[in-house]
């Protein structure tokens, strides 16, 4: 950074947003590069997924030792992965504990997910969850549970617990407010057994880019049959639109709740709020500006997870202001007229469709880390 250089990730940080960074490999972690990116780039805490220790570990000799090591113990494929994923784990724990400190515990939470493969299953999250808990055995970690339908009761009692938790894979508004509720419902559980609710944190991790994504392909189907030229302008002033509409109108949810008489009571004693983490922020469309989902929904008690190369653009060429209550009104009136006959897109069901395949989008890699482990210690397992 040259001397005359400013840094935009840190004026969002004066702004009251955090920025975490959704990425975690040994090799940051190794090299020294994460400790120096909290000190450049002000980063504030680590998201992490199947799909990302899928790239991390698979194909990287860096984790050999470790995979020869749990050979050798007799561990299996499921126990060697959990020790190399949590190994990273607390590691990234404890680069981050000066900014957990720092921050009384708003940040510096490492997250990591639980198996996928139980993203519907009730009572195996809540188990899992606890264990991955315990076996870390470090107080900023935060544990991600989908918020499915499923995950949600597992939410409120892992909270209950005084757990740390990313609820992830939110992408409608209805679902965050659940969400939001799920929480305090865990908190007020606890004050109800006397027990302390200011050492716990969550995030409600709201998707992004995929909404759009997902939205833009269904308009430029429309736009193949559609001659009218009033019509062919109202469905592209929808595209790259829905979801930053989406989020602002989340956020507006949030400033509901939290002036509820609920949350004050628990805000009374200490508890922390459950911060929206704006998740899903790389832009996929290059006709969009890569740093759209930043740029848009800076604003304070928010957290903001971006990957390496949107960390690094943020950097660069971030545009910062608060800009999270700007166009409130027309973003109601953008996500209403969707159900104009001439768009006629059915958000709910983009939600649903969202959630399934985000879970699928997390159990293909986390199968494919399975598999890979697999073949790894057959590789590397002494012949007989």
């Amino acid at each position: 950074m040259t001397a005359t250089q400013t840094n935009h990730l840190l004026e969002i940080k004066e702004i009251g947003q955090s920025i975490w960074m959704d990425n975690l490999t040994r090799d940051l972690i190794e090299s020294g590069e994460l400790k120096q990116m909290i000190e450049s780039r002000g980063l504030r805490g680590i998201t992490s997924n199947p799909a990302i220790f899928e790239k991390a570990i698979a194909g990287n000799v860096i984790y050999d030792a470790d995979i020869e090591a749990g050979i050798r113990a007799g561990k299996s494929v499921m126990d060697i992965y959990e020790s190399l994923v949590f190994e990273d784990i607390r590691n990234a724990c404890d680069i981050f504990a000066p900014v957990y400190a720092e921050s009384k515990g708003l940040d510096g939470y490492i997250s990591i997910e639980v198996p996928p493969t139980i993203a519907n299953d009730t009572e195996s999250t809540i188990s899992e969850a606890m264990r991955y808990y315990q076996a870390l055995g470090k107080e900023n970690v935060m544990i991600k549970i989908p918020g499915t339908a499923e995950g949600l009761p597992a939410v409120e009692r892992v909270i209950s617990e005084g757990i740390n938790v990313n609820v992830t894979l939110l992408f409608s508004v209805d679902s965050y407010v659940e969400t939001f509720w799920a929480y305090i419902r865990g908190l007020e559980a606890r004050v109800a057994k006397g027990l302390d609710v200011s050492n716990i944190a969550s995030v409600a991790s709201f998707f992004l880019s995929r909404i759009d994504i997902n939205i833009d392909g269904k308009i430029d189907e429309k736009l193949k049959n559609v001659t009218d030229i009033s019509t062919k302008a109202r469905l592209e002033a929808v595209k790259g639109k829905v979801a930053i509409a989406n989020a602002k109108i989340a956020y507006q949810k949030y400033k509901e709740i939290v002036a509820s008489d609920r949350w004050q009571a628990l805000a009374a004693k200490g508890a922390k709020v459950q911060r929206l983490l704006w998740a899903s922020t790389s832009t996929k469309n290059p006709n969009y500006s890569d740093v759209m989902y930043v740029d848009e929904l800076i604003g304070p008690e928010t957290v903001n997870t971006l990957p390496p190369n949107t960390v690094e653009a943020c950097f660069d060429h971030c545009d910062v202001a608060p800009r999270i209550e700007n166009n409130v009104a027309e973003a109601y009136t953008l996500i209403e007229s969707l159900k104009d006959p001439d768009i006629d897109i059915n958000l709910d069901k983009v939600m649903e469709d969202l959630l399934l395949d985000g879970i699928a989008k997390f159990v293909g890699p986390f199968q494919s880390l399975m598999d890979s482990l697999q073949e790894k210690v057959q590789k590397l397992s002494p012949v007989a």
